[in-house]
């Protein structure tokens, strides 16, 4: 009776019991080889890197598995809520590739049976399962203050025991009704703690979905579970809401590895089934001869925007994280080329748990891999929706010149090995910019950039004579033998054996020729193939860059 009567002190408009609460939250209707999982951040600011790859993991667990995965948002904390978060952190999982099947919706909506997936929006959930423990004898309400704690605190440091509040320490373990009315009736504050069964003496044994069995020490603080404006801490919460929504499998990063012994006894306090936990080592940055983890202060490249902002494909990520999950996805995409990665099937046992390095030169090689898979149309629509956001000027270009770049895109992918450029879509206008006349008239003001062993004189006799032959109708073979006939006529080499053979009879070979005119027509020394520029370019254009190199004596038509 004096724990009923101290609930209903603390709790009197609390009028549900916990099975009321189930009701609202039947078991899902899956099969038992089906995963729940989730992702549950706190709106605190830019998802970082770490959390992108642990969720990563969790939606491919769920999915590969016909479950199901969800977005839950922890946002208990008020003071450390960050506006726009929550947006952010929607827009970077679909950015991102990772489709969650309930949760929280821009819309301000929920998707999915098992809502409100915000934890600010479950308060009288928490409150109806704290009252119940304080009800059952297994919480209890704890008014000491900061000075309170302190004062334990510094007794326990001057007999050199562990520090916390457990045991004799446990100022308001046993209080009673009037104690607390009393209390109460001054207006003291109070938080709700968890009176706990366990003792530092015995050890719980538990098999991480990652690490393996590990052994660790039972919990024997009476932990806070409610604080003193009301809020759930996130130990509590995040059991109640596990529960209610079926979580099977939770992948969090392992520095939750220490609160295992807090959530298994809340789980068993509770009385619910305890998911799996794997606990994922961080990614770690290479700063010069160390490693460190990523910081979400200090390195701009730990966030997803970062990634999203230099026009990483979604994708990209997504297949460099598969990568560092399991080491034999590389083998995978080798004998699958065009295959989803999600058709990969992900084992956590199989996961690196001493933590991965994140290599950038891998994601550009494995980003290049992935935009070469793509048409010249495909290449342009993204490049036409990243640069509305992230490169306004890219962006009036080409919407401007749609075909015309659409056509510039698709130069080097019509065959076996498609060409492989570029890494993310802010490499693409340094690289094209010159087949813009825009661009290209301010690249030339400096001068152009001819080869140190061709002269002024000798360069624009070859434009000269080349804008007399071209023809744009010429297809590839009879347009490069037409350059190979005006370099023999200019004094060079038509081929590179001859050249050799005798380099001191020539100006030069093929080889100078060609890169004249590369220079004439790009200013750039290292370019796509030049035939197929020209052909994108059209005569208008390609006399016209002749002319401007030249001067007027090259007529355009």
């Amino acid at each position: 009776m004096l724990n009923e009567n101290i609930a209903e002190l603390l709790f009197p408009d609390v009028r549900h019991v916990p099975a009321d609460i189930y009701s609202l939250f039947p078991p899902r209707d899956l099969p038992s080889s089906a995963l729940v999982t989730r992702f549950a951040p706190s709106p605190t600011g830019s998802l970082n890197i770490g959390g992108l790859y642990a969720t990563l993991i969790s939606e491919r667990l769920a999915h590969q598995s016909n479950g199901v995965f969800f977005l839950r948002i922890e946002d208990t904390d008020k003071k450390r809520e960050i506006e726009g978060s929550l947006e952010n952190i929607i827009n970077s999982l679909t950015y991102f590739g990772i489709h969650f099947d309930e949760g929280p919706q821009l819309s301000g909506d929920d998707k999915g049976a098992y809502g409100s997936y915000k934890q600010s929006s479950r308060m009288q959930i928490y409150h109806v399962f704290i009252k119940h423990l304080v009800r059952n004898g297994l919480a209890y309400p704890c008014f000491c203050d900061t000075d309170d704690l302190q004062k334990i605190r510094k007794s326990q440091q001057d007999l050199k025991v562990t520090t916390g509040y457990y045991g004799q320490w446990a100022k308001h373990r046993d209080i009673t009704f009037e104690q607390a009315k009393e209390e109460i009736l001054n207006g003291k504050p109070f938080v709700i703690r968890l009176k706990t069964s366990g003792s530092s003496d015995r050890r719980i044994t538990y098999h991480d979905l990652v690490k393996g069995p590990i052994e660790i020490p039972e919990n024997n603080q009476d932990i806070v579970i409610m604080k003193t404006d009301g809020l759930p801490t996130y130990h509590l919460a995040h059991a109640i809401d596990d529960y209610l929504m079926g979580t099977t499998h939770v992948i969090r990063g392992d520095e939750w590895l220490s609160s295992v012994p807090i959530h298994i006894q809340l789980f068993e306090t509770l009385g619910f089934r305890i998911p799996e936990f794997g606990h994922i080592a961080p990614i770690m940055k290479q700063v010069g001869a160390s490693k460190r983890k990523f910081s979400k202060r200090k390195d701009l490249d730990g966030t997803a925007e970062y990634y999203k902002e230099q026009g990483y494909p979604g994708v990209s990520i997504s297949e460099y994280f598969m990568n560092l999950i399991n080491s034999n996805f590389e083998e995978w995409r080798i004998a699958n080329p065009h295959q989803s990665f999600r058709n990969f099937f992900i084992y956590t046992d199989k996961m690196n748990a001493s933590g991965a390095l994140f290599d950038m030169n891998k994601l550009d090689d494995i980003s290049k891999e992935v935009i070469s898979r793509l048409t010249g149309k495909e290449v342009f629509d993204h490049l036409y929706t990243w640069s509305k956001e992230f490169d306004t000027e890219l962006y009036s270009l080409i919407d401007k010149n749609k075909n015309y770049t659409v056509n510039i895109l698709n130069i080097g992918r019509a065959f076996d090995k498609p060409r492989k450029d570029y890494s993310k879509w802010s490499d693409v206008k340094p690289m094209i910019a010159f087949f813009y006349d825009e661009w290209f008239e301010k690249d030339v003001l400096n001068g152009y950039k001819l080869p140190t062993n061709v002269s002024l004189d000798v360069a624009q006799e070859i434009v000269l004579g080349f804008s007399k032959t071209y023809r744009s109708n010429n297809e590839r073979e009879a347009w490069f033998q037409a350059m190979k006939e005006l370099a023999g006529e200019l004094g060079f080499a038509k081929d590179m054996k001859q050249y050799k053979a005798n380099p001191d009879h020539y100006k030069g070979h093929i080889g100078d020729v060609a890169m004249v005119i590369r220079v004439a027509l790009t200013n750039r020394t290292n370019t796509p193939d030049l035939f197929d520029i020209m052909k994108v370019m059209g005569e208008k254009k390609v006399l016209s860059r002749m002319k401007t190199f030249f001067g007027d004596s090259i007529q355009t038509t």
